[in-house]
């Protein structure tokens, strides 16, 4: 084998590795929200209950587990598309949140993450999703 085929078989070895241990984290994270007064002080206007937790859980099926996954790490099958990676519900930081915040970030939405104003239009569901997202701490 020669020095050049030595050589280029190095440098496609390091870069096959390097694309092997990119994970979906990499992708950038989004700036940060800016979260109008309103709706970090508006308050949860249903109470968890196991009913409201399991519609809560549907709607996440439906509507958000395909980017943000089963347990709310960002890790759906579409987050590899994304540019921004979606985020990890089940952090310290997104749970820390208000209420209001996360119906802001979950139901109103902002660049990739979809407005679901239309697909969800009753607040008593909109709430149930929020309920249910809290149940994704760790």
């Amino acid at each position: 084998m020669t020095i050049k085929h030595t050589l280029f078989f190095t440098i496609l070895l390091a870069f096959l590795l390097g694309s092997a241990f990119t994970l979906p984290q990499d992708q950038k994270k989004g700036p940060a929200w800016d979260i109008p007064t309103t709706y970090k002080s508006k308050k949860n206007s249903e109470k968890p209950t196991d009913e409201s937790l399991k519609i809560g859980k549907a709607l996440y099926a439906k509507h958000c587990r395909s980017c943000h996954g089963n347990t709310g790490t960002g890790d759906g099958p579409k987050s590899k598309n994304l540019e921004t990676w979606p985020g990890d519900f089940t952090s310290e930081s997104f749970q820390k949140g208000t209420d209001g915040e996360l119906y802001f970030k979950s139901i109103i939405g902002r660049d990739e993450m979809p407005n679901f104003e239309k697909n969800i239009p009753d607040e008593e569901s909109r709430w149930a999703v929020i309920n249910y997202i809290r149940t994704l701490k760790k």
